[in-house]
């Protein structure tokens, strides 16, 4: 496929997708989920990639849907079936993102709005630059938030610090997100591409299947008991000891060296 509303590399072990429609702030058209999902399937396919970059061109990270795309419908007198258009699109995105093979960091460069920002939040780690910020605005169009935003907020910082975002539509700022624990880290605009670019080097060379292990681990916990929980941690530490990379671990450890890990 040949991609006009997002950017695609895969180098040094890196994947990194960038949505591109600055002008529109990279809100959501049909077309730029469809770009997307081809995109991620490469990924996944990709036996050379062992960590997904997802950011976004310009100015901001992506502001949501792009309302404009569902204009002609209504234009027309066709009210939009929004479940239809979550279904077909969002559910199936976020999914592809939560089951990637890979580990995902959201390199949130500036405004995260709507479907956007519950995108960044479906990421493994989330990184934003100081000035850019998360908003819930679905309440402002008599909506409510959407893909996966009503699991992901709760799931982070809580019901009531989730209710009053998605409620008061009110913008939260980066600093803020890291302090809350929304997100990994808030960076300085200036030093933001270099930390960027030096977690996902770091994520590049770790032991891949371990820390997506440790994703799918996480995100159980929250529909298990403990005794659950125990007994998928022994079977995820029983099959990732069986593999090289931790053969490799434990022998980098004695031989005081850095650890060379294949990911698998």
């Amino acid at each position: 496929m040949t991609y006009q509303h997002i950017q695609f590399t895969v180098q040094q072990g890196v994947a990194r997708v960038t949505l591109a429609r600055p002008d529109k702030l990279n809100s959501f058209t049909e077309a730029m989920h469809l770009e997307l999902r081809d995109a991620l399937a490469r990924v996944q396919d990709d036996a050379d990639a062992r960590v997904l970059v997802l950011t976004g061109a310009g100015r901001g990270f992506c502001a949501g849907q792009d309302l404009g795309d569902r204009g002609m419908q209504m234009a027309a007198g066709q009210a939009p079936d929004l479940g239809a258009t979550v279904e077909r699109f969002y559910k199936p995105l976020i999914l592809s993102l939560q089951n990637l093979r890979v580990p995902t960091l959201a390199a949130v460069n500036g405004i995260a709005a709507g479907a956007g920002a519950s995108l960044a939040l479906a990421c493994d780690l989330v990184v934003a630059a100081e000035s850019a910020y998360f908003l819930q605005a679905f309440s402002k169009v008599g909506l409510i938030p959407d893909t996966g935003g009503t699991w992901l907020l709760p799931q982070r910082i809580g019901l009531a610090r989730a209710m009053g975002l998605a409620l008061l539509a009110e913008k939260l700022p980066a600093q803020r997100a890291a302090d809350w624990g929304l997100i990994w880290s808030c960076v300085p605009d200036a030093a933001f591409p270099d930390e960027i670019d030096r977690l996902a080097g770091l994520l590049a060379q770790a032991p891949t299947r371990a820390l997506v292990r440790t994703r799918q681990a996480m995100q159980a916990a929250a529909s298990h008991t403990l005794e659950q929980q125990l007994s998928m941690e022994a079977g995820f530490m029983r099959e990732l000891g069986w593999r090289h990379d931790y053969a490799e671990g434990v022998a980098a450890f004695l031989e005081k060296r850095p650890a060379r890990f294949t990911g698998e």
